[in-house]
């Protein structure tokens, strides 16, 4: 057994964010201080990745910043879509919004399918129902590139890393300052484990989530980047025209993680929707 790491800031409604594939909590930068302006704001670290289980050393920041470790278990539990939302929905019981960015979005999603009172809202950040193209879903990955970026990450794990932190922010405003900052950002917390990351990908090569999006009756702001490289702008429309409450909102000049490249117009579009 080890533990989940979960930061804390500011007081009100409960929101829990979910990072993206090889990520962790850290990664979603200075919207988690400004939000806490307005709600009860949580980042977790998903197992394997972050400060999950590693000893925590006595960190804060007075009384914005807190942190807080959770039982989770990585092996022997197979690491997949519906044991992580089992873990996620045992250590937060709701009700609350949830937030994900990428596969943070579809483990949201999932957790808003199978667990519908734990969860009152849904932002889902640069987020897609199905990461790989298929027959009829052209608005993805192809899947031979997905097998192809597996394959490099057992090759050589830190160079691939690097790639992929480079796909989240090509295209973007600023696109090289962002990169820099990504990259201290995912030191500041040491690497991901690769099982962790190969589990990862087996979840965004298999979830398929687009039949069970009509049964979405929660809330949904869906915020895309109009540059998006890894899930395309037409997912998150799609999934907007298939939810009871879904809206859509892009943000011209920003690619895979808006959050960080236009953080204050992110801002605004989740205070909007979560004081409406």
């Amino acid at each position: 057994m080890s533990a989940m790491h979960v930061d804390h800031y500011g007081r009100g409604a409960p929101l829990l964010f979910i990072h993206g594939w090889g990520m962790h909590g850290g990664m979603w930068g200075g919207v988690l201080e400004k939000l806490a302006e307005h709600f009860q704001v949580m980042a977790v670290d998903l197992p394997g990745h972050g400060l999950s289980g590693k000893r925590e050393e006595g960190r804060g920041k007075g009384a914005l910043f807190g942190a807080a470790v959770f039982p989770f278990t990585l092996h022997p539990s197979p690491f997949t879509l519906d044991t992580l939302v089992d873990q996620l929905s045992s250590q937060f019981p709701g009700p609350l919004t949830v937030c994900g960015w990428s596969l943070g979005g579809q483990l949201a999603l999932r957790w808003a399918m199978r667990r519908p009172a734990q969860v009152d809202r849904l932002i889902l950040v640069s987020s897609t129902p199905c990461f790989v193209q298929r027959v009829d879903w052209c608005c993805a990955m192809a899947a031979e590139t997905l097998a192809d970026f597996s394959a490099a990450l057992q090759q050589d794990y830190a160079s691939t890393l690097r790639r992929f932190l480079a796909l989240q922010v090509r295209g973007s405003e600023q696109e090289r300052e962002l990169l820099l900052a990504l990259r201290q950002s995912l030191r500041s917390r040491g690497e991901p484990d690769p099982a962790a990351l190969q589990a990862g990908l087996a979840i965004l090569n298999d979830t398929d989530l687009r039949a069970a999006l009509s049964e979405i009756a929660q809330p949904t702001l869906l915020v895309a980047g109009e540059r998006d490289a890894l899930t395309p702008p037409a997912a998150s429309q799609y999934m907007a025209e298939q939810m009871h409450s879904g809206r859509l909102a892009t943000i011209a000049g920003a690619a895979h993680a808006p959050f960080l490249s236009h953080t204050e117009e992110f801002v605004k579009h989740v205070v909007d929707f979560l004081h409406e």
